[in-house]
């Protein structure tokens, strides 16, 4: 994600609405990446180096997340709770890639670029939306 991409993102006039907008993100980048993993997976899995079946069940369960994401977005005043926990889920999926890359995976060269940089933009949204929830209860 970009500074711009952030700073544009951002710029309203309530701090819940920008919590919005980054769940609103998130939940749209997820849930086009879980379908993505769904429909392409055979191809995607040679790409990147991954399991084909390991990529359908993450593809379905990224794609079921997003619309969970999507739905807590959608709420004028998403639960704090609520919210911590999408945080928490996204630092550990970003974590979680990047041991996935040296522990688990043997990836081609595409994967060795495609899992940090996914693993980065999910922790870039977790950070915005810690920022943002922060700035709600203040």
């Amino acid at each position: 994600m970009s500074a711009t991409l952030l700073g544009n993102l951002a710029r309203t006039t309530g701090p819940q609405a920008v919590l919005r907008r980054f769940l609103a993100l998130d939940a749209v980048v997820t849930g086009v990446n879980g379908l993505a993993y769904v429909a392409f997976s055979v191809p995607l899995g040679r790409l990147l180096g991954v399991g084909q079946g390991l990529l359908l069940e993450l593809g379905v369960l990224l794609a079921v997340y997003g619309a969970g994401v999507g739905m807590l977005a959608s709420r004028r005043r998403p639960p704090a709770f609520a919210v911590k926990a999408v945080v928490e889920t996204n630092y550990a999926w970003a974590v979680l890639s990047l041991v996935a890359l040296f522990v688990w995976f043997s990836p081609t060269a595409a994967g060795t670029v495609w899992i940090p940089a996914q693993a980065l933009t999910v922790a870039g949204f977790a950070v915005a939306q810690q920022l943002a929830l922060r700035s709600t209860v203040q």
